[in-house]
């Protein structure tokens, strides 16, 4: 027991040095690829939701955590500027065919995303690709004659992202880089369009808030269409809603994180080290053997080195007419053709393979020898009539 308490003491007084320690060292910067919209971190997209009013002004916002058949069928939204903005935004084919529905009907659907997901790439026939460049970043532009002398160059591969392969007969590129690889696409769908955008991270608050990226966001945003309403995505930032669990919050900050990994670990080695054995040595106790086995091997041993073959000839005979007696109801007085003929049709056996049981009965009790192979005729001869009788 005095183990026990000073091994909780010297835990808890390390759990709390090291949260001291944690809370008062210099915070970290995440550099998670989140493009949350409420998250301040450096990739985060907190300044482009909070100041989206101001390239569409008076616009309403709404967000929502489901897919975009959901929100499109069971939302109600009819008009409004749908952006999405994720790493990877896997659009599956419900999800787009509604998007597709909404467009036609004169609405703007903006997806920014280093990947768009497989169905995407076999219906748009669009791909996108990375080129890693210099530490400063690879300079990129939009198309556009307002915006075309306007260079965006982002260090930490924001603006390394483009399309390695899409349609050229239905994209209209709006945007490349210095090689001219495209990066900024339009699909033009009914009364609305469809834009891709290759490089998410440009809509990040650490794009944002550079000298070199300020602007981007909104040039780039500015193609949409002039609208009133705006459906923002958190689906693929941050999953639907009420899947966050406690643990799931609980492991987000590195503080909370370590110090449940310290308890965690403590407590397992507690449990291990209550494991050891407090009690005296429980005896093994063999199994008790099987003593019918040991008889039959005893028996059949005798038997083979007396080598009686008669007397095991006599009895399997004794045992062979005691069945046909008690199964097939006839008399063994006499082993005769009236038998041979009796025990055929009863059992279904073969009348030639029955004589031939009798002639060897027969033989067995004229107290003859019996040779090994005699013995082993008449045997199989008894386990034929058994797989033939019913």
């Amino acid at each position: 027991m005095k183990n026990f308490k000073l091994y909780i003491f010297i835990s808890s007084l390390l759990l709390i040095i090291y949260l001291v320690a944690q809370y008062n060292k210099p915070q970290l910067i995440d550099w998670a690829e989140t493009l949350n919209n409420t998250h301040k971190s450096p990739f985060g997209t907190y300044v482009v939701y909070n100041r989206i009013k101001d390239i569409f002004p008076g616009a309403t916002v709404r967000t929502f955590r489901e897919p975009p058949y959901n929100v499109i069928k069971d939302r109600g939204i009819q008009h409004g500027a749908y952006i999405i903005i994720g790493g990877s935004v896997n659009i599956n084919e419900e999800d787009y065919k509604k998007l597709a529905q909404y467009i036609e009907n004169g609405n703007d659907v903006f997806i920014a995303a280093s990947d768009f997901g497989q169905y995407l790439r076999k219906q748009l026939k669009v791909q996108t690709g990375y080129k890693f460049g210099s530490e400063s970043g690879n300079p990129i532009r939009l198309l556009n004659k307002a915006f075309a002398n306007n260079w965006y160059k982002i260090d930490r591969g924001a603006t390394n992202g483009n399309f390695s392969n899409f349609d050229t007969t239905r994209a209209l590129v709006l945007g490349e880089t210095k090689e001219h690889a495209a990066n900024y696409l339009k699909y033009k769908i009914g009364k609305g369009a469809l834009y891709l955008n290759a490089n998410p991270l440009m809509f990040s608050n650490y794009s944002l808030l550079q000298d070199t990226g300020a602007g981007y966001a909104a040039k780039a945003l500015s193609h949409l269409q002039k609208t009133n309403a705006i459906v923002w995505d958190e689906y693929y930032t941050q999953g639907r809603a009420g899947d966050e669990s406690i643990m799931r919050v609980f492991l987000r900050y590195a503080q909370l994180r370590w110090a449940f990994y310290i308890a965690f670990f403590s407590l397992t080695a507690f449990v291990l080290y209550e494991m050891k054995r407090r009690q005296r040595i429980i005896p093994v106790i063999d199994p008790l053997g099987n003593a019918t086995i040991e008889f039959v091997n005893v028996v059949g041993q005798v038997y083979y080195e007396q080598r009686n073959n008669s007397n095991i000839a006599q009895k399997k005979a004794t045992y062979l007419l005691e069945h046909w007696r008690s199964k097939y109801n006839v008399s063994t007085q006499k082993l005769d053709n009236d038998l041979a003929h009796a025990v055929a049709q009863k059992s279904g056996a073969d009348i030639d393979l029955v004589n031939n049981l009798i002639s060897q009965i027969t033989l067995v009790r004229s107290n003859k020898s019996v040779s090994d192979q005699e013995l082993i005729q008449f045997n199989q001869n008894i386990e034929q009539f058994n797989k033939q009788s019913r």
